[in-house]
């Protein structure tokens, strides 16, 4: 298997054997914490070969600068057949987050795992909106 793309955007889609990927960003910023997020995906296109068909279990992970579970723990199935006439298969991912919680700012991951083996990982950062400072007035 091989990932040929792995982002965190804005918004994705996918048709007609392409994948649409709209923003994708690694930072985060927030006016103030806890910060939530409203609504981003995670899109993965992965390549399997004629070896790999099956079912095999897909897990996304958004994990803390401690190593913990921060976010949805997004676990699926797929199903992977390659067609006599093809060597590979490729397999596009969407999984939208909708309300994504960060309690501090900091440095995050996402992880993508398959059957249980990470295969990729983005940085993700959260910053807070540096606060303007008034000018000082001369009397």
């Amino acid at each position: 298997m091989e990932i040929e793309a792995f982002l965190l955007c804005d918004c994705a889609t996918a048709g007609g054997g392409k994948l649409n990927v709209l923003g994708a960003f690694e930072i985060i910023w927030a006016r103030q914490m806890p910060a939530v997020h409203p609504a981003c995906a995670v899109v993965a296109r992965a390549r399997f070969s004629k070896i790999e068909q099956g079912q095999h279990d897909v897990r996304i992970t958004i994990i803390d600068e401690d190593g913990n579970i921060v976010g949805p723990d997004l676990k699926d199935t797929i199903s992977i057949t390659v067609p006599p006439n093809k060597d590979s298969i490729v397999r596009n991912m969407i999984l939208n987050i909708h309300g994504l919680r960060f309690n501090q700012p900091g440095q995050y991951r996402v992880d993508l795992s398959i059957d249980n083996q990470q295969v990729a990982s983005l940085p993700l950062k959260v910053r807070e909106v540096p606060q303007r400072q008034q000018p000082l007035e001369n009397n």
